[in-house]
């Protein structure tokens, strides 16, 4: 029997895929426990993700720090 190899995605290349849907909210938890939900205008910038809220207020979050992901649609 020949074995079949499934090409997965990396977390990160999920997670950007993810950051493009407007329509998901997403929660991230941090691997100190802090969860952060993140702005509609989100991406993911040099191993960051990086959001901007209406008053361009921008958080940075390094995706090293991310223990899991919740999202939910809106």
């Amino acid at each position: 029997m020949k074995e079949t190899k499934i090409k997965s995605k990396s977390f990160t290349e999920l997670l950007e895929k993810y950051l493009e849907i407007k329509g998901l909210d997403i929660v991230v938890v941090l691997s100190n426990g802090e969860e952060i939900e993140l702005y509609k205008n989100r991406e993911i910038i040099d191993g960051m993700i990086v959001a901007i809220d209406n008053f361009q207020n921008k958080q940075n979050i390094p995706i090293s720090e991310i223990k899991s992901v919740d999202m939910f649609a809106a």
